[in-house]
């Protein structure tokens, strides 16, 4: 069990580095790449692995169609649309959330 945990948290942790810091200075509303607004940064992460951390992140798996599925982060409202392609997230799409 640790090796496991240690393995997710090996791949999660990389994708943490990827938030943006804003540095409270004037914003132009775009949420923090990897936040619990966008999640576009786990483009090309491994789908076993980082589906814990989008879950961590607030969002829920929704709806899923072949290898394309809408996760919905019910607190931001965030949106995201993710197509898995040779067991990896191919494309990560921020969509309105009316979309999910």
């Amino acid at each position: 069990m640790k090796m496991k945990l240690a393995a997710v948290a090996a791949a999660i942790l990389p994708l943490a580095a990827c938030v943006e810091d804003t540095g409270g200075t004037a914003s132009t509303g775009a949420p923090a790449v990897g936040s619990s607004s966008d999640l576009s940064s786990f483009e090309g992460a491994r789908a076993g692995q980082a589906e814990m951390g989008i879950q961590n992140l607030g969002y829920q798996n929704i709806r899923s169609d072949g290898l394309t599925s809408w996760w919905f982060n019910s607190s931001t409202g965030a949106c995201a649309r993710i197509t898995t392609s040779n067991g990896v997230y191919s494309d990560v799409t921020m969509l309105p959330a009316q979309d999910c």
